[in-house]
């Protein structure tokens, strides 16, 4: 083995312990790999920027601001109203209503925004018609993630998979070709909601004892009003993260009281031995100028203070929802052989033409605040997608992609390409458990273009199980932001999803393996 493929070796052994240790950001973890690989000579500085500017990675920064758009509209609030049943129901019909729904609206949006929005909706409803909220709301993240495996814009590892077909010189999937194998998927998982979440999922998990709405302002306090309880789910700019509870000033910070913090599925309200963590949900009484302060803010991913925020216009709503079906029907019907034949040269109708076309209108419409569009972005999302392409390039060029291939080859030389199609997909699986969807994709890509190359067989299969196994992170709660948004709102346990999330893993998987051969042959 060559040095450089020890050191490659090295370094991404290196990479996955600073991620499941959570050292650091993820974008900031890959980007010092990266940085390891250039002072080595293993990638060139063009090599190691390239991802920096590729078109896949820029629509996803799109589709972010496009998806901000539509929620900032308030389709989506109007939605799941509509959804939910507004008088006494049971829970199976209730998900019956619901969960359809939210992942066709997923395979269009980015799922942290329908979570964010919908998530303290179901937990309101919950409670107004006496269900418990802990049989809505895992399967509510479950859901939106079953949703993005359908179509290319469905979730972000979809368009990086893409985009690295494209640069490894191959023709890259359409608007709807994932979906041959998503929907199956999709609906399998659906049905196994509907029939086992009730027997999985907790029947409650009680919050602690909280002042009621509309408490005083207690005294010394500069502000006028009443005090509201507030749940807010810690994000990635927060600034107390790894510091202890006791010695962050809360109150001097944000203006409000730290009442309750909750991490699986456990409530402190003691801070002796406890620090902040990105992910927490903490429970705060503070007064409207806190939502107002922070709701667009990337410190939280979430505030939720039991009020419906204020609706937009009917007529911003409307344009929201049309734009959004222009972008999807545009990039679809751009796609077609006859309508390319039609375009000058140079000029192509794919998903980021449309979606920098849509996010433009939204911005001079201003159906989000286009002074604040930088808010809307999450940058260390982008950084990870882009060091991505780096890593899986410093892969190739270092024969460790090659290297990992053989060995794998070696394992399954006499069961043929259906084992290792399964292997692929448990090593991406696993990764996106243990790290994030986009650097487990960007990981296992190499090693699934060498395999096909040293089989001699078509490699789509392989590119396609990346993608299904890369999204299918259901069995903890950290391998996806929504999960994490739901475990705090909704006070559960990691085990609770282990129980309910490894089934789904397994549906996922086999019918991964018998599909896919199916719809794309060796």
């Amino acid at each position: 083995m060559s040095t450089e493929a020890i050191i490659v070796l090295l370094s991404l052994a290196g990479m996955l312990a600073a991620l499941i240790a959570d050292r650091m950001r993820p974008g900031m973890i890959l980007f010092t790999v990266l940085v390891i690989f250039l002072c080595t000579g293993i990638l060139t500085p063009r090599e190691m920027l390239e991802g920096f500017s590729n078109k896949g990675m820029m629509t996803v920064a799109l589709l972010f601001l496009v998806s901000e758009g539509v929620r900032q509209s308030g389709a989506l609030t109007q939605l799941v109203k509509k959804l939910l049943p507004q008088r006494q129901t049971s829970v199976f019909r209730a998900q019956l209503r619901m969960l359809p729904g939210v992942a066709l609206i997923s395979a269009f949006l980015n799922n942290t925004p329908v979570v964010v929005i919908f998530a303290p909706i179901i937990k309101r409803w919950a409670a107004m018609v006496r269900l418990p909220a802990t049989y809505f709301l895992i399967p509510l993240s479950y859901v939106t993630i079953l949703g993005g495996l359908c179509t290319l814009i469905g979730t972000s590892t979809n368009l990086v998979v893409h985009s690295m077909i494209q640069e490894a010189g191959l023709p890259g999937f359409s608007m709807f070709e994932l979906g041959k194998v998503g929907i199956f998927i999709a609906l399998a998982g659906i049905l196994y909601l509907f029939c086992f979440s009730r027997r999985l999922l907790p029947s409650a998990r009680p919050d602690q004892a909280l002042p009621d709405e509309g408490t005083p302002q207690q005294e010394g306090t500069q502000k006028a009003g009443t005090l509201h309880v507030v749940e807010a789910v810690i994000g990635a700019r927060f600034p107390g993260i790894n510091k202890s509870v006791k010695e962050f000033d809360f109150m001097r910070h944000y203006g409000a009281e730290l009442k309750e913090l909750r991490r699986g599925g456990t409530a402190y309200t003691r801070w002796e031995g406890l620090s902040f963590r990105e992910g927490d949900t903490l429970v705060v009484l503070a007064d409207d100028s806190f939502q107002r302060a922070w709701g667009e803010s990337s410190v939280f991913i979430m505030l939720a203070n039991g009020k419906d925020s204020e609706p937009a216009s009917r007529k911003k709503r409307w344009l929201a929802l049309l734009l959004l079906a222009v972008m999807i029907g545009g990039a679809t019907v751009g796609e077609l052989p006859s309508v390319q034949a039609l375009l000058p040269a140079g000029v192509k109708l794919d998903m980021f033409f449309f979606a920098a076309v849509t996010t433009v209108i939204m911005a001079w419409t201003r159906i989000f605040p286009p002074r604040k569009y930088t808010k809307y972005i999450s940058w260390d999302i982008l950084v990870t997608i882009a060091c991505a392409f780096g890593i899986s390039k410093a892969m190739e060029n270092s024969g460790v992609a090659d290297c990992l291939a053989a060995y794998i080859i070696g394992l399954s030389r006499h069961y043929g390409p259906y084992v290792l199609l399964a292997v692929m997909f448990l090593i991406t699986n696993l990764f996106t458990e243990l790290i994030t969807n986009n650097a487990a994709a960007a990981l296992s890509f190499p090693i699934a273009l060498s395999l096909s190359e040293q089989l001699g067989v078509n490699p789509m299969p392989f590119f396609v199980v990346i993608c299904m196994a890369a999204s299918a992170s259901f069995s903890t709660p950290i391998g996806y932001q929504t999960n994490l948004i739901v475990q705090g709102i909704g006070n559960y346990k990691f085990t609770d999803f282990v129980r309910i999330g490894l089934p789904l893993n397994l549906i996922t998987f086999f019918i991964s393996l018998f599909a896919i051969p199916q719809i794309w042959p060796f």
